[in-house]
């Protein structure tokens, strides 16, 4: 069964030859001390995987202009190991169906403990890559305490009671079968006719929704869901964090939430 270490390794190789620049490669190397001055950030996760992961990076990435120049190097590096973290859940949970999540993301100094290494290989210039792996299987739910001498032993109660959920009925059965075309929302503009016939190639039309903003799942013309996108064996998905109340969910777009 594939590790959240081994869905980090391939989501990181993927998102930092693409995110950086000049393409740098990340290979496996041999643990090195780190130099002062290095930084790093931890992830806590819980969930069917849960524990610490934390990825420590040489100070010396932070003198070239990986992310951009002009750019906080060190804001910008915090923000692509989130979303590295971040696909490595989703990876995780299309790979062995392990759901877990993110619980927080914070800066570390550094770790006593190295579980893996790596180098950032960008033509003849390398910088060093460290992580910790803490995360663990959750163990399963203790079992329910022993009955104890001269206690009557509760039955569970029969599949189809009131005990066990409602019953759907059969047009309601029926319903689920139907597909329904779901869409993925970043944003909008209204814009006037005009703006729209001189747009060409190149230009670039600012939506109303900030970069760090959940985006809308949308089922027909309403809005079912937020949440927070995720890369998915190279796809774009959505991780749900919020979901409509039933009486919301019977309420136009503009409306919702």
């Amino acid at each position: 069964m594939k590790t959240y270490l081994e869905c980090w390794t391939g989501v990181a190789e993927a998102l930092f030859s693409q995110a950086l620049a000049g393409e740098p490669q990340l290979v496996d190397s041999i643990p090195k001390p780190m130099a002062e001055g290095s930084f790093g950030f931890a992830a806590t996760l819980s969930g069917d995987q849960q524990g610490r992961f934390a990825v420590v990076l040489d100070a010396k990435i932070l003198d070239a202009p990986l992310l951009g120049e002009g750019v906080d190097q060190k804001a910008g590096w915090a923000e692509l190991l989130r979303e590295v973290a971040d696909a490595a859940a989703g990876e995780l949970l299309a790979k062995t169906g392990a759901k877990c999540r993110i619980e927080s993301f914070e800066e570390t100094a550094g770790e006593s403990k190295v579980s893996r290494a790596f180098q950032l290989k960008s033509g003849d210039r390398a910088w060093t890559i460290l992580v910790r792996d803490e995360i663990r299987t959750r163990p399963p739910a203790s079992a329910g305490p022993a009955v104890k001498q001269g206690e009557e032993k509760r039955s569970a109660p029969n599949p189809g009671t009131a005990a066990s959920g409602p019953v759907l009925s059969a047009g309601m059965e029926l319903l689920l079968d139907v597909e329904l075309e779901a869409t993925l929302r970043f944003g909008c503009r209204e814009m006037p006719l005009g703006e729209i016939l001189d747009l060409g190639p190149g230009d670039v039309v600012q939506l109303d929704r900030h970069v760090s903003d959940p985006v809308d799942l949308i089922v027909g013309d309403r809005i079912v869901a937020r949440g927070e996108v995720v890369l998915v064996n190279g796809n774009f998905g959505l991780r749900v964090t919020e979901v409509a109340a039933p009486r919301k969910r019977l309420e136009s777009i503009r409306c919702l939430f």
